[in-house]
């Protein structure tokens, strides 16, 4: 089986990807935040530092590319070989409703022939390999068959299925039979996205599909960052290992930013999903929610780790 760590915007940046990479590494590939080119500079200064060889070292990084136009997608691509990438992911699964009101992300499943333009035009002008990680329609599961009728023309790298719709967001279960018929009929190798939050869950999904050779985890390895360890059987994390890996990034964050504050709203963002490795006790919680200085915020971490519940949550739902 081959691991990936799917891309969220805002924290799986590359302090995030090194630091996770250096506690629990045999992730098969990391994906970027997607980078969204324009038509006068193909990479913000922040995106340009995320994609950096050397911000990115002993790990294989796939950058994201979230457009409608082919122009600025080749343009991006020329300038991502120039730094030594040979693949690229194309995002057509991203939700949020700004992206999705410029046809961007899975806005643009909604306009197939669109799409199909688009591909054509992509892969006759590079020779980078590209993958997809798509939405199985904009509004209904039935928009799938024809959005893989159009992936089966062209020599995709591999197809990442996160099989909801756009309008699902992350609500409801994913629907694995539309999932069960992209394995029947892709051309393309296939990787399943979605909701293998735990080495349980994980285990349910393989014996199921027993043939899938490609997983892509995202939210239960920002919740359990040794989730891969544990599906494994290499090792389960503990308490000294998660404060490790924990600390570990709060100080890489202090290295890189100026000022307490902006150091706590990344740490921070983080604690929506680490928060369900603990108990229920929302008077902890609030308190890291609430610290306004790292000594402050470091404290109620500790206060918090005292609740630390091995394996209670195995099957519970993230937040």
């Amino acid at each position: 089986m081959k691991y990936y760590f799917a891309p969220m915007e805002g924290i799986t940046g590359y302090i995030y990807r090194n630091v996770h990479h250096r506690f629990f590494p045999g992730m098969d590939k990391y994906f970027s935040p997607f980078i969204s080119p324009g038509t006068k500079k193909t990479m913000t200064p922040k995106e340009l530092r995320d994609i950096l060889p050397e911000n990115n070292q002993d790990y294989t990084l796939i950058p994201q590319i979230l457009t409608n136009r082919s122009g600025d997608f080749l343009r991006l691509c020329r300038d991502l070989k120039e730094y030594g990438y040979k693949e690229v992911n194309l995002n057509l699964g991203c939700p949020s409703g700004t992206v999705v009101a410029k046809k961007k992300g899975a806005g643009f499943l909604e306009y197939p022939n669109e799409l199909d333009r688009f591909l054509e035009e992509i892969f006759a002008g590079t020779d980078l390999k590209i993958s997809i990680k798509t939405r199985i329609g904009k509004d209904d599961p039935e928009e799938f068959e024809k959005l893989l009728e159009i992936y089966n023309k062209y020599p995709l790298e591999e197809l990442i299925i996160h099989p909801r719709v756009q309008t699902d967001y992350y609500k409801n279960s994913p629907d694995l039979e539309n999932f069960e018929m992209a394995l029947e009929r892709s051309e393309a190798p296939v990787c399943y996205n979605g909701d293998l939050f735990t080495a349980d869950l994980y285990e349910q999904f393989c014996k199921r599909f027993p043939q899938v050779e490609r997983v892509m985890l995202g939210r239960g390895l920002l919740r359990n960052p040794a989730l891969v360890q544990e599906i494994k059987g290499e090792e389960k994390l503990d308490k000294e290992k998660f404060l490790a890996f924990h600390d570990a990034l709060c100080r890489e964050y202090e290295k890189a930013m100026s000022g307490d504050k902006n150091v706590l709203f990344k740490m921070k963002e983080l604690w929506f999903y680490m928060g369900n490795l603990f108990g229920e006790d929302k008077k902890a919680m609030k308190k890291i929610k609430k610290a306004q200085r790292l000594p402050e915020y470091q404290g109620a971490v500790r206060e918090l780790s005292v609740l630390w519940q091995k394996n209670e949550f195995a099957g519970k739902k993230l937040k």
